[in-house]
């Protein structure tokens, strides 16, 4: 029989175990680099970097952000856990010459939807109007912001305000482009088939956070698809300019980097839209079907269909 004492030191090495394995579990968001003096600024622009990022595009992709025509923002960059040498060394630079570029970390990988939160959160701070979305591989055009916020405040009544954006390859070569759905009418009637919206060029109006909604943290892939499909059915208005304000990279594996859990989560967003916006059709459901066939057959076939939504998406875009 175990004495008290050695069940008192199990209890203790237990505890000691949980109360680790907790902290790993909640992220710590920190702020690493801060040099604005501002109190308040028009927007906030978000950008997640990661361990596998390219330094050459993500300076790039930063640079085409502070050389913007449009200045009123703070730029919030967060290290979605530990990133390599080459990488910290451009955060820091950038942040040393750009007082509106603000570094901050999370202590661990908790993925796009968090991070994105995260920055949402700090923002508040600043009483913005606006939160600008930029990845970091991409490369916004110089007027992108300008002509974004300029349409933003000419139409009040619209809270996501998203773009067409052109497809570049390694080299930064144009292979293709991407033009959405430009009215909320066909953005909301397609979104029980495919995400509408180009998620790295997109700027919501700030009153969507302040009214207390967020990413779904729990989404690892898909948050942006499930994040619209949640404000359409809110109310909230959409709409895509036919601008193409923004390169976007498109890799050698673009076409393979689904996988299984994106492909069953877009499978689920489907379904959460036809269901939330009240879209239930034998078409809808059977579309949403056959697409999670699809993605699941050689990449070939992928690349083949891929071409064909994005001669679908030319077509949607002419309204």
């Amino acid at each position: 029989m175990p004495t008290n004492k050695s069940a008192q030191l199990r209890r203790f090495y237990f505890l000691c175990y949980f109360f680790t394995l907790v902290k790993f579990l909640i992220n710590q968001f920190s702020i690493l680099q801060n040099n604005n003096k501002k109190q308040h600024v028009e927007s906030i622009i978000a950008m997640a970097v990661y361990q596998a990022d390219n330094a050459k595009w993500l300076r790039e992709a930063i640079e085409s952000m502070t050389e913007q025509s449009y200045t009123d923002f703070l730029f919030v960059i967060v290290a979605d856990g530990p990133v390599p040498q080459k990488i910290t060394r451009v955060l820091e630079d950038v942040a040393s010459k750009d007082d509106r570029v603000i570094i901050a970390s999370n202590s661990h990988n908790v993925g796009l939807a968090s991070s994105m939160n995260s920055v949402a959160d700090f923002g508040m701070q600043f009483n913005p109007s606006f939160f600008i979305r930029m990845d970091a591989d991409d490369i916004s055009e110089e007027n992108r912001l300008l002509r974004q916020i300029t349409y933003l405040k000419k139409h009040s009544n619209i809270s996501v305000l998203g773009s067409a954006l052109t497809e570049v390859n390694e080299s930064g070569v144009k292979v293709g482009a991407r033009v959405m759905p430009a009215s909320h009418r066909q953005i909301v009637r397609i979104l029980p088939r495919r995400c509408s919206l180009n998620h790295p060029t997109v700027v919501i109006r700030y009153n969507v956070f302040n009214d207390g909604h967020r990413y779904d943290s729990d989404l690892l892939n898909t948050q942006d698809y499930f994040f619209w499909i949640t404000l359409a059915s809110k109310g909230y208005i959409f709409r895509n300019l036919k601008d193409r304000l923004l390169k976007f990279r498109r890799v050698n594996n673009f076409y393979k980097r689904r996988g299984l859990s994106k492909s069953l989560n877009e499978f689920r967003a489907r379904l959460y839209a036809i269901r939330k916006l009240k879209q239930l059709s034998p078409y809808n459901f059977f579309y949403a079907c056959g697409v999670l066939a699809l993605r699941l057959m050689p990449g070939k076939v992928v690349k083949l269909a891929y071409k064909l939504d994005r001669h679908l998406l030319e077509r949607f875009g002419k309204h």
